[in-house]
C-alpha cells in the first residue's frame, strides 16, 4: 500500500448530451499531473436524467470507451455513474475503469424515489469492493450516503467513495453524512458533486469533500467549477484504526438484496 492520489473533478454538466460533456471533462484534466484515481460526478455524460429509454448506453458504448481511453491517457482509475441499458432494464450503473482495460461496475443500490427515479432504474443488489495499488476501495451513488448499513466497513475498506448530483437545497445532510461515514467507518471519505443547474431546475452548488478517518475535512471545492487533488497518504488509517480500534467493537449483519 502506497500513498494514493485522487482527483475531484467537480464540474457543471450540458443537459443530456454525452458528447459534450465528455469533451469538458478531458479538457478540464488536460494538463493534469500524475494521479492514480479520477473521479467523476453520478451521471456524468447527461446530468441526473430520468430519459433512460433515449439515452441509455451499453457497458461497451462510448461513454465507457471513453473512460477506457481517459484511464489509458492519465494511467488512473476512472470512476463515475452512467445511465446504462441491459436486457431491456435500465441502471444508474458506477463504472469503475482501469488503464490496463479492467472494467467493474457497480449498481445504484438505494434509488431516489422523490424524483421518481425507482420509475425508471432498476436498483442494484450488491456491493462492489475493488482493490486498486494497494488499498480497499468501495465506490456508491449519491442517495446511497444516507443509508449507513449498505456503507458500513466490514471489509476493512480504506477508501469509501460517493459520487453524486446532490441538490444545493439539501445541501445539509450532505455535508453532515459524508462526515459521519468517515467517523463511524475510521476510513477515508471522498463525496464528489456537480456544480450549476440542470435541465429540471436544480441548482448544485458542489461542495465536494475528502474526509480522514477520524472526519477531518481535508480539502473541500466549495461551489466552483475545477479539478481538485489529495494525495492520501498511505499510513493513515492503519495509524488511525491503531489508535481508536472502534471497528472492534463493530456489530455483526447480515446483507439482504
Amino acid at each position: 500500500m502506497r500513498d494514493l492520489t485522487l482527483a475531484l473533478v467537480q464540474q457543471d454538466l450540458v443537459w443530456e448530451n454525452p458528447q459534450a460533456n465528455c469533451e469538458r471533462l478531458a479538457a478540464a484534466l488536460e494538463g493534469l499531473p500524475a494521479t492514480d484515481l479520477i473521479l467523476l460526478p453520478e451521471m456524468f455524460s447527461t446530468g441526473f436524467s430520468m430519459q433512460a429509454a433515449r439515452l441509455a448506453e451499453s457497458s461497451d458504448g462510448p461513454t465507457v470507451s471513453w473512460m477506457a481511453e481517459l484511464a489509458n491517457k492519465h494511467q488512473a482509475a476512472v470512476c463515475g455513474s452512467i445511465i446504462a441499458g441491459e436486457g431491456g432494464k435500465y441502471f444508474n450503473r458506477l463504472f469503475w475503469v482501469e488503464p490496463e482495460g479492467r472494467v467493474l461496475h457497480y449498481d445504484k443500490r438505494h434509488l431516489f424515489s422523490l424524483a421518481g427515479e425507482h420509475e425508471v432504474y432498476q436498483a442494484g443488489g450488491s456491493r462492489l469492493l475493488v482493490q486498486w495499488r494497494g488499498w480497499k476501495i468501495q465506490p456508491l451513488v449519491c442517495y446511497d450516503l444516507r443509508f449507513p448499513v449498505w456503507s458500513r466497513n466490514t471489509d476493512a475498506v480504506d477508501l469509501l467513495l460517493y459520487v453524486a448530483s446532490w441538490p444545493q437545497r439539501r445541501a445539509l445532510p450532505w455535508k453532515v453524512l459524508l462526515q459521519a461515514r468517515a467517523i463511524e467507518n475510521v476510513c477515508w471519505v471522498a463525496g464528489l458533486n456537480r456544480v450549476g443547474s440542470d435541465g429540471n431546475g436544480e441548482v448544485y452548488q458542489g461542495d465536494s469533500v475528502l474526509h480522514d478517518p477520524l472526519g477531518q475535512p481535508v480539502l473541500h471545492a466549495g461551489d466552483q467549477e475545477g479539478v481538485y487533488s489529495f494525495v492520501l497518504p498511505a499510513a493513515t488509517v492503519s495509524e488511525t484504526r491503531a489508535r481508536f480500534p472502534f471497528l472492534n467493537d463493530r456489530d455483526s449483519f447480515v446483507l439482504h438484496g
